[in-house]
């Protein structure tokens, strides 16, 4: 197992293979948290766990909460050019892609999409991945792996960010500017799941952590597909309960699969 590990990523040292059970876990608690019908407070979910807490909850607005989350992680990506400007090739591709993902995501928060409601502070979570950077940092000089899949991670980063832009331009031309309603989403991979841009994000974190080969980016793609399955699972289950005419053969996240 060890041996088929050191073909595929970098040797990990010891704080890199803590740091990554942490992540797996943490994002997979949480994904099974949306399985089980506790949400984090946002989007369409976030008045549902309203009548069974009595605590005060703290709001802001949707935008802003979202540019809360996103813009750490463009900050570090932009900040790491500086930071490690003579790296290798890999380590350029990660930045890039890194940077370029959530300077994506910033757009789509001030120009695309439409929001209907806000966030509890407490389901605000800046996304973070200074380790993606500071794993990469440390395999700088070590032996490259057996098998080299930089190429093939951008060729899936690509097309994940591609395919999860398309589909969000598709979800937000179903609102005007002052339509907060929501209403099934059509187009696309829409036809067959009801979270499409979740499974092209799952593709473009893949190929990130493809480029990457690090141990910690691998589980972050592993911990943030557990998390997607459980909101995509969630957000099918809520279109079934508010839409009788919901196509019951779409799936929440993979094709005819999930």
């Amino acid at each position: 197992m060890e041996s088929m590990l050191l073909r595929l990523f970098f040797p990990p040292p010891l704080l890199i293979k803590a740091m990554s059970v942490v992540c797996v876990v943490s994002l997979g608690k949480v994904g099974l948290s949306e399985f089980r019908g506790k949400h984090l407070q946002y989007s369409k979910f976030l008045n549902i766990d309203e009548k069974k807490s009595n605590k005060k909850q703290i709001r802001v607005s949707s935008r802003t909460g979202m540019l809360i989350a996103y813009t750490p992680s463009f900050l570090t990506g932009a900040v790491s050019f500086g930071l490690f400007p003579n790296e290798d090739l890999r380590f350029l591709f990660v930045k890039s892609t890194l940077t370029f993902h959530f300077f994506k995501r910033i757009h789509e928060v001030l120009f695309i999409h439409r929001y209907s409601g806000g966030m509890d502070v407490e389901s605000l979570t800046p996304i973070t991945l200074v380790f993606v950077i500071y794993a990469q940092h440390l395999a700088q000089g070590l032996p490259e792996p057996a098998v080299d899949l930089k190429y093939p991670g951008i060729v899936l980063f690509l097309i994940g960010i591609i395919g999860n832009f398309y589909h969000h331009r598709l979800l937000s031309k179903l609102r005007s500017n002052n339509d907060k309603e929501y209403k099934v989403p059509k187009g696309g991979l829409f036809d067959l799941v009801i979270c499409p841009h979740y499974l092209f994000e799952i593709l473009g974190i893949l190929g990130i952590s493809l480029t990457a080969q690090t141990l910690y980016a691998f589980s972050f793609f592993i911990g943030s597909t557990l998390y997607l399955m459980g909101r995509s699972y969630a957000t099918r289950r809520w279109y079934l309960s508010k839409f009788k005419d919901f196509p019951r053969d779409v799936k929440a996240l993979i094709p005819f699969v999930f």
